[in-house]
């Protein structure tokens, strides 16, 4: 993979510049003109159809059959889902208050600020609203404490949507409650949802960051700028976004011509008839 190779290409060429620094080389190799570093491929993304991820939801155990409406509804990470809570929703706003996910150091699992550090607001839809509260009306919230941050940090308590109990993990006393790794979970509960489904699943493709890549195209279908997605899947920067949904952004030819003709006007059908007999 060309990104691989960029970044093996980079190490390499790191430890080479220090011996060259230390007059151990007469010359670092890797910046020869004749040495080209290899280009990062950004591969293009394939976004799931509706059917697939509803068959997927279908296919999952009871329990986290709400992680589809939040992921593939709300761009929310995998870790995100598993630290939200149903007090981030604004039922008022309607809109969802991404603050937190679980994050694991070393085996103790801890609360932390999204990737990046980067808070976000998330409209909310009425449909996903009935999910969450459809889901609550047989799974009850679990309160969570965990430290924030680090291990050592303040204790956090959370009520958390997706909750489950091991007795391998205690916290101040109490077993740890939505402690399952993102790899974990994926192996014994999100891949063999897709086996339940009959349908293949294929690495990169079809893992939870999927239904962020749904949610993505779903935005991007219905008219949302890339600004917009950008701060929903918080993103920091919007560039970054452009890159990885460029293909998905439907065509504005039409909206061009329309923008252009209200300056432009362009000639009535009868217009168009008189001229031709003029001619």
């Amino acid at each position: 993979m060309a990104s691989t190779r960029a970044v093996l290409f980079d190490t390499v060429s790191a430890i080479l510049q220090a011996a060259y620094d230390d007059k151990k080389i007469r010359a670092n190799p890797c910046r020869a003109k004749s040495i080209k570093r290899p280009k990062p491929v950004q591969r293009k993304v394939i976004p799931w159809p509706d059917s697939r991820v509803r068959a997927v939801r279908l296919a999952l155990p009871a329990e986290y059959t709400v992680t589809v409406p939040l992921g593939a509804g709300l761009g929310l990470r995998q870790m995100e889902i598993f630290g939200f809570s149903p007090d981030d929703v604004d039922r008022d706003e309607m809109i969802v208050n991404v603050q937190r996910q679980i994050r694991w150091i070393g085996t103790q699992p801890v609360f932390s600020p999204p990737k990046g550090g980067k808070t976000r607001v998330v409209p909310l839809g009425q449909g996903v609203l009935n999910d969450i509260d459809d889901y609550m009306a047989t799974f009850e919230p679990v309160t969570l404490t965990l430290p924030w941050l680090e291990p050592g940090g303040r204790p956090e308590t959370v009520r958390v949507l997706i909750g489950r109990t091991t007795k391998r993990s205690v916290y101040a006393g109490q077993p740890i409650r939505n402690v399952i790794k993102g790899a974990n979970f994926a192996y014994h509960v999100w891949r063999p949802a897709f086996a339940s489904a009959g349908l293949d699943y294929v690495e990169r493709r079809d893992g939870m960051h999927a239904m962020r890549h749904f949610f993505a195209s779903t935005m991007l279908a219905n008219g949302v700028s890339i600004k917009e997605v950008a701060e929903y899947l918080g993103h920091h920067d919007p560039g970054y976004t452009l890159r990885i949904y460029t293909h998905l952004v439907p065509s504005s030819h039409k909206r061009a011509r329309a923008a252009t003709n209200k300056v432009f006007k362009p000639r009535r059908p009868e217009q168009t008839a008189q001229d031709s007999e003029t001619a």
